[in-house]
């Protein structure tokens, strides 16, 4: 999935202005500029559009959980050197955990989306690559999951 649409849901789910999300990525230890956010939120058949690559994804997603749960010491910081392949199931991981989730939450979630799912499919996106059980979180998955954010009240 297009990490802009990725961030534009997660902007639009919390209500977040440019302020807001450029104070996100500074918890993660990044400083953008207000212009690259309103390039980051366009379509890509706007003129402006700037691609949001895997790296300024990961520092938001990463600076969402701070922002939302506080910071942890388990997590390290990323450096140029450390930032793991972003996938979908990394993104959903990712916002499971900024949002605080449980099996319970995310099975209402896509229900709110009208995606049937149940534990053991919810599962295996959970897995780790290798795992016997491990399945590729689809792009359908991951939008029906942002959908069933936007249909839910956060604060």
């Amino acid at each position: 999935m297009n990490n802009n649409d990725v961030l534009r849901s997660i902007c639009l789910v919390l209500n977040l202005n440019d302020t807001a999300t450029i104070n996100i990525f500074k918890l993660a230890g990044h400083d953008i500029d207000p212009v690259s956010i309103s390039q980051f939120l366009k379509n890509e058949n706007e003129d402006g559009y700037l691609d949001c690559n895997n790296q300024l994804m990961t520092l938001f997603l990463d600076g969402l959980i701070i922002h939302r749960r506080g910071k942890s010491d388990k997590n390290p910081t990323h450096t140029n050197e450390n930032f793991p392949p972003l996938t979908n199931n990394i993104i959903l991981k990712k916002l499971r955990i900024a949002f605080n989730l449980k099996e319970d939450d995310l099975i209402e979630l896509m229900s709110l989306a009208d995606f049937g799912v149940n534990k053991n499919e919810l599962g295996a996106f959970f897995r780790k690559p290798g795992h016997k059980h491990y399945r590729t979180c689809p792009d359908e998955f991951l939008m029906g999951f942002l959908v069933g954010l936007t249909y839910h009240q956060w604060h």
